[in-house]
């Protein structure tokens, strides 16, 4: 059963739930998004996998998730750029934010969203039970996408791409 940390609007820990309750339920609970960049600029872009229980097909940041309960939050970002991409780099807390996101199947993603950034040049070995594909992309290139094709990306990532890049 996985687990994740309830927290409030400062980011303190209130307690634990199973992660699907937390989402049917919508309570605000801890989650980090990594973003890594090539040394040329271009954003590390995943597409979900299409069986995830939401968002799945939708392209988004390099990976994120939620930490474990006792679990530092850096750490567990580390954590999963691994098991998602298949490798690891440096990565440095760059800012946090809350978003409320309902999706069609009922649930909602309140989540206290730590930013990490980091640089990597390599190809990622993607794990395609998380990642159905990847690719590297400019800034700019982004932004037009987005505008374009706002249906594309996860409601996260809009958020992030709109407030911090």
């Amino acid at each position: 059963m996985e687990e994740v940390i309830l927290v409030n609007e400062q980011d303190q820990a209130l307690g634990v739930m199973e992660k699907m309750e937390a989402h049917r339920k919508g309570l605000l609970h801890r989650a980090f998004s990594v973003f890594v960049f090539n040394s040329n600029g271009e954003l590390l872009l995943q597409q979900r996998a299409h069986d995830k229980y939401h968002s799945a097909g939708l392209w988004t940041n390099t990976c994120c998730s939620h930490p474990r309960p006792g679990e530092d939050t850096l750490a567990a970002a580390h954590r999963r750029l691994q098991e998602e991409m298949g490798f690891d780099t440096l990565l440095e807390f760059k800012t946090s934010f809350i978003y409320n996101t309902p999706f069609d199947n009922h649930l909602t993603e309140h989540e206290f969203d730590h930013v990490f950034i980091g640089v990597y040049d390599q190809a990622p070995r993607i794990n395609p039970s998380e990642v159905a594909d990847f690719k590297w992309v400019s800034l700019a290139h982004i932004k037009s996408d987005i505008q374009a094709h706002p249906e594309t990306y996860t409601s996260w990532f809009k958020i992030v791409m709109h407030n911090v890049f």
